[in-house]
């Protein structure tokens, strides 16, 4: 059995500052959304404080994943990683709930806010929102907590641009109907980016083909290698959000190891799909009269 490992980068310095900068930045949302009777400011500081949770726990579980293998945890602590961007997602899809809501009650009881409030404190977010994001930007395609902060922050580097202008206008027309039309808008773009990231996660804890990965392609690479005669249960799952495992038992035309084979393999699996874990077991028969024949699941096409 071979292993292969994706280079990872230190996103520990990144995860310090974003926490640090999107702190801050709450604190000061709340303060001046409360002065300023702004559901978009105070919408925008609970999503943001979602996003610095999210950070924290995929901060540690970038931590965990780099630990050890033990008698217990033979795989280490890589599965946090999946955890830790699934209770990222469900925790902002609960954030968006909430500021949906209050959302829609300010639409039926419009209050006044202050449009030059929240001009500047949406400026500053949308400078702490898109350091952070630049910060993740060279981790997004390799990993999926990397990717999730990336999109949280430059999503909300967006949104406070939305921000900016909703006030700008609030100040020019007197409209303060826009402050909460603008707070369900950002309801909207937080679901659509949360909802892959949602998805991606569910599918990773529930040992689903990691995306990208062509489940027939790798089927099709094993069998049609000459020394095989048969390929079956083929199970191709993520370890961590950064890394994939297969496990596939071949039956050979011949009934002698391979271990030459078995390299080939694993190199190959690693440099067409960027499976990094591979094991493999040899048979030497095939057939009603093979004994390991009736064990094997049937992977539905």
């Amino acid at each position: 059995m071979n292993h292969f490992h994706h280079e990872q980068h230190d996103f520990g310095r990144a995860f310090a500052i974003g926490v640090a900068l999107n702190t801050g930045f709450i604190v000061a949302e709340v303060v001046f959304g409360l002065f300023s009777h702004s559901l978009t400011l105070l919408a925008d500081a609970g999503h943001n404080l979602g996003d610095v949770l999210g950070l924290i726990m995929a901060w540690a579980a970038t931590n965990l994943q780099e630990r050890r293998a033990t008698q217990r945890y033979t795989y280490g602590l890589r599965r946090s990683s999946v955890l830790a961007a699934l209770f990222n997602a469900l925790l902002l899809l609960v954030s968006v709930g909430a500021i949906a809501w209050e959302g829609i009650r300010r639409i039926v009881h419009p209050e006044p806010v202050a449009g030059l409030t929240i001009i500047w404190v949406a400026a500053i977010g949308v400078v702490v929102n898109g350091v952070t994001a630049w910060m993740f930007m060279g981790g997004r395609k390799s990993d999926l907590n990397i990717r999730g902060a990336f999109l949280h922050m430059a999503a909300d580097a967006g949104v406070s641009l939305g921000v900016v202008i909703a006030g700008a206008i609030i100040i020019a027309t007197g409209w303060a109907l826009l402050d909460p039309i603008v707070s369900l808008v950002i309801v909207a773009i937080i679901l659509f980016g949360t909802w892959g990231l949602f998805r991606d996660s569910l599918n990773l804890a529930l040992d689903a083909v990691p995306e990208g990965i062509d489940f027939n392609a790798v089927k099709g690479y094993l069998e049609g290698l000459p020394e095989v005669a048969q390929l079956h249960h083929l199970h191709i799952w993520g370890l961590s959000t950064t890394e994939t495992a297969c496990t596939a038992h071949i039956v050979k035309r011949e009934p002698q190891l391979d271990d030459q084979l078995l390299k080939r393999i694993a190199t190959g699996l690693h440099e067409r799909f960027g499976i990094e874990h591979t094991t493999v077991q040899f048979e030497a028969c095939s057939g009603p009269d093979c004994p390991m024949e009736s064990e094997h699941a049937t992977v539905e096409q």
